[in-house]
């Protein structure tokens, strides 16, 4: 079953509204692309520029990076870094790990009931550990 252009945003009207973020038509249509079908995703801001250009939206990288930043910052995404160069972007905003798939540079989701953290370090003075990520290297074999 497809879903319609009308259903795809109203679901990126919603996801939008419900972090009060203003539904400028760059957030509206990157959010539709993002969550307009209900499924969650993992995207690099080049990847959903394509994404964008090829659904025919004008809109620059520099807009498509800004706009992801903005949904991490109120909660609707998460950033996932693999390694100093390499940020992945993820509409799933509960705590889970990931597996990176080295090659071909893509993560997916790890089984969360499979991950066992007997201890965290105690965070330095004057901190608070806000958040553990789990990124597991994988490669076929």
């Amino acid at each position: 079953m497809s879903v319609t252009p009308n259903l795809m945003q109203s679901r990126a009207q919603s996801w939008l509204g419900s972090a009060g973020l203003r539904p400028t038509r760059q957030r509206l249509a990157l959010a539709a692309l993002l969550v307009g079908d209900g499924e969650n995703r993992h995207v690099t801001a080049e990847s959903l520029y394509a994404a964008a250009r090829d659904a025919g939206e004008k809109v620059s990288l520099a807009t498509v990076y800004n706009t992801l930043r903005a949904f991490c910052e109120v909660g609707l995404m998460h950033e996932v870094t693999v390694d100093g160069s390499r940020s992945y972007f993820d509409t799933r905003t509960d705590d889970h790990p990931h597996f990176f798939w080295e090659d071909e540079n893509r993560i997916s989701d790890a089984p969360a009931e499979e991950l066992e953290l007997a201890r965290v370090p105690k965070a330095p003075e004057g901190a608070q550990v806000t958040r553990v990520d789990v990124v597991i290297r994988v490669r076929r074999t």
